[in-house]
């Protein structure tokens, strides 16, 4: 598999950020001075705001300040985050733009990096990581997972009573920054299932690879079922949030199947989306196939960060948790 993250950044862009870097480090803050010596940022090696210092903080005396760097620039957004919280150095240290711009440019990487520094000047006041915060965009950490029941009748024992059963199953999403992502839709929990969403996955596995855009908030994605009788599945969503910068929700506005003919479904695997992009709902290229617009199982997407798929609610059998509400 390819890499997820091939930019190159214009020089002239590259120029005004080193600058606007170099301007983050030595321009003078009066409130710092509010907390005395021991609030200071690590500057990378051989920036013109290094001076020899000595920390009398353990970890800051034991770990030299560009190793620090090198670590923080190593980090997800998101355990940037937490280091955040670890002191005052730190929060202010990773506040450094750099860290930010290659967390912004490789989520938006689909946008170009002219367009996203345009997005940036224009909306976000030239702040990367308020870009980051501000701006919807699609996890790529973990899966997006829609938890949907119904009730089955069953078979009438003696002609006493008549059960039911309710019947639990899921739509699993996994993206990619490329542009790509993968779909299962399986009765598997979710720590069994996510063991099989990557590229590697079997036919057996029924994981199915497509495209999708990101435009805003809205999503649009298209996966191609291989067979005798090929079908695409189109899906738009719309992202949100519980907190500012969680993207941890998407709504599932429409899921529509439809038939394709045989020269686009032997096409490129990367024209699906352009093949289906202004279809109508009941629109379908093989007669043998009729489009079906889903009104069942639109359940909302809840996001779960790989570290928690083994712990996550969303594993509990329906005998303890026989209906979710994602909130």
């Amino acid at each position: 598999m390819n890499s997820d993250f091939a930019l190159s950044v214009p020089a002239e862009l590259e120029a005004a950020l080193r600058l606007k870097t170099v301007q983050y480090f030595v321009t003078h803050r009066p409130w710092l001075d509010l907390y005395g010596k021991h609030v200071r940022p690590v500057a990378p090696f051989g920036s013109a705001s290094r001076r020899s210092y000595v920390d009398p903080a353990l970890i800051h005396r034991s770990l030299p300040d560009e190793l620090l760097f090198e670590v923080f620039a190593r980090m997800t957004p998101y355990d940037l985050g937490r280091a955040s919280c670890v002191c005052r150095k730190w929060r202010y240290t990773i506040r450094n733009p750099v860290f930010w711009r290659s967390a912004c440019l490789k989520a938006w990487q689909l946008s170009g990096v002219v367009e996203n520094y345009k997005i940036l000047q224009s909306k976000y006041e030239g702040s990367w990581r308020k870009m980051w915060l501000l701006r919807p965009r699609v996890r790529t950490d973990g899966l997006y997972v829609s938890r949907n029941t119904y009730i089955r009748a069953g078979v009438a024992e003696w002609k006493i009573t008549n059960p039911v059963h309710i019947v639990c199953y899921f739509r699993y999403l996994r993206f990619f920054p490329s542009g790509k992502f993968l779909y299962k839709n399986s009765s598997q929990k979710m720590k069994d299932a996510a063991k099989h969403m990557n590229f590697r996955a079997s036919k057996a596995d029924c994981v199915f690879g497509g495209h999708y855009t990101l435009s805003d908030d809205r999503v649009e994605a298209a996966v191609l079922y291989p067979g005798m009788r090929p079908t695409v599945l189109r899906i738009r969503l719309r992202l949100r949030g519980t907190l500012a910068g969680a993207n941890n929700r998407m709504d599932l506005l429409s899921l529509v199947t439809s038939g394709v003919d045989d020269d686009e479904a032997n096409g490129p695997e990367e024209d699906i989306l352009g093949v289906v992009e202004g279809w109508q709902d009941d629109e379908t290229h093989n007669p043998d196939v009729p489009a079906v617009s889903h009104k069942r199982g639109l359940t909302p997407f809840v996001f779960v960060p790989f570290e928690e798929v083994e712990t996550s609610i969303l594993n509990l059998p329906v005998e303890k948790m026989d209906y979710y509400v994602p909130g």
